[in-house]
């Protein structure tokens, strides 16, 4: 199908911000910088089909990448905006053929998985390079990074030859698919910078399910690869609290901070405990410091077998309690590689703590907050959910580079006061104006309007 044709807006409809002191946007790391690095990068993976094709590959994977920028709730919203308004598809994204949802759907479903990789290090890497990344260092110029697994497909009817199956008591059989995702996360900072996630779908030439485990044994392996001297601390909930997979941690030098549950591990609590007997334990609390009547308390020791299954396989426990003022008791416990004392506990429990940051600020945002992860967009016959949801997982980094990098979206974050109205307004400018760029968008937000466009609004 041919581009459509573009739509005329009239001269009062142009985007006009208010004139202001004009306070420039970070070079590299702003959302339209990041949309052409990654467009550019769109353009270098190998197209299998044949020369003549009308949309090419790279408007596909920019199309897809703006119904996740633009937060629409299906590829059908998509390709309304595509038939009405497809000039700031042109102008924003450098689309040049915008295809229907159909075609999208056609287009990317053969789509080799790993061909995606690039655009997430290249967002990363200017992370790096503006020093923007050091902001989320937090042990000893260590990075936190929290990983899990998470469903993003789901259904009872409907499947393709990668979905994962399981079947009910009552005979009924669920089709699936999960992955492993991780981000970078820090005690007290909302922002978190996710990582290229691991997909958990039934493999090649197999017959058995993908399970988590695996999916993070490929996730590190390939992260490290990746990032080869980067200084890591994995961050991760009590399954992964398991010799196999401390061992693969280690071998690929990352330091771990790992919850621990007594049920699962009686022998290293037990341990615990008799070095607390045999005073080989340390024992301390205190009172915090910023709220009176919450008292901290922390029992720890070093170099203890983590089972008697593996007596080589030595970590340190820490094992903490939370008395808040109603008295209500939280207790936590993680399993480390790092020598814990007195004056690194409080960081590392923090640290530990902060795991539930891939539930709350990855899983439940993209879930929650508009990008609409566990919506099927298209499930395709091969890749096409999976290429789907990590469009939506690069969406989400774009946003978070710029949360914590860009003050010019920081600003019109503030003035929205949420994400949700935040996107509402940026579609409402891109439906209501013909637009260049979203640095045009995020000033009208931040700053308003002209006095003439803005009068149009208010007559029609």
């Amino acid at each position: 199908e041919k581009s459509m044709k573009a739509k005329k807006y009239n001269a009062v409809n142009v985007l006009r911000p208010i004139a202001t002191a004009k306070r420039k946007v970070r070079q590299q790391l702003n959302a339209d910088s990041l949309f052409a690095e990654i467009h550019k990068d769109f353009k270098q993976i190998p197209d299998s089909r044949g020369a003549n094709c009308t949309i090419s590959l790279d408007d596909a994977l920019m199309s897809g990448l703006a119904v996740f920028q633009l937060k629409h709730p299906s590829l059908l919203a998509f390709d309304n905006q595509r038939k009405k308004e497809p000039q700031n598809l042109h102008s924003m994204f450098g689309i040049s053929n915008i295809p229907c949802d159909s075609q999208m759907r056609t287009i990317l479903d053969p789509l080799s998985l790993s061909s995606l990789r690039t655009p997430f290090r290249t967002v990363f890497r200017h992370l790096q390079r503006g020093k923007d990344l050091e902001k989320m260092a937090y042990i000893d110029g260590h990075y936190l990074l929290s990983g899990d697994g998470t469903g993003f497909y789901s259904s009872g009817k409907v499947s393709s030859p990668y979905c994962m199956a399981k079947k009910s008591r009552n005979g009924q059989t669920l089709y699936y698919q999960q992955m492993y995702a991780a981000s970078f996360v820090r005690p007290d900072c909302k922002v978190v910078i996710p990582i290229f996630p691991e997909m958990m779908t039934k493999q090649d030439g197999t017959s058995k399910n993908d399970c988590e485990r695996n999916a993070a044994k490929r996730f590190y392996t390939r992260f490290r690869k990746e990032h080869p001297h980067l200084k890591v601390i994995v961050v991760e909930d009590a399954l992964a609290s398991n010799a196999p997979h401390i061992r693969e941690l280690e071998k690929l030098n990352l330091r771990y901070i790992l919850g621990a549950k007594p049920g699962d591990h009686r022998a290293l609590f037990a341990e615990l405990e008799l070095a607390v007997k045999d005073e080989r334990a340390i024992e301390m609390s205190f009172i915090d410091r910023e709220d009176r009547q919450t008292g901290h308390f922390f029992k720890f020791v070093n170099q203890i077998p983590l089972n008697k299954s593996n007596p080589g396989v030595l970590v340190n426990v820490l094992e903490y309690c939370k008395i808040d003022k109603n008295e209500k008791i939280t207790t936590f416990s993680w399993v480390t590689d790092i020598e814990i004392t007195e004056e690194n506990v409080y960081r590392l429990m923090r640290a530990g703590r902060a795991r539930w940051k891939i539930e709350n600020e990855t899983f439940n945002t993209l879930k929650n907050q508009g990008y609409n992860l566990g919506h099927n967009y298209g499930l395709g016959k091969k890749n096409l959910s999976g290429v789907l949801t990590i469009l939506m997982m690069l969406a989400f980094l774009i946003d978070q580079a710029q949360q914590l990098s860009c003050w010019l979206f920081q600003e019109a974050l503030a003035k929205e006061e949420s994400k949700r109205s935040l996107w509402e307004a940026i579609r409402a400018f891109f439906r209501n104006y013909q637009v260049d760029s979203m640095e045009t968008i995020l000033r009208a937000i931040a700053h308003g309007i002209d006095g003439p466009a803005l009068k149009e609004v208010c007559r029609t």
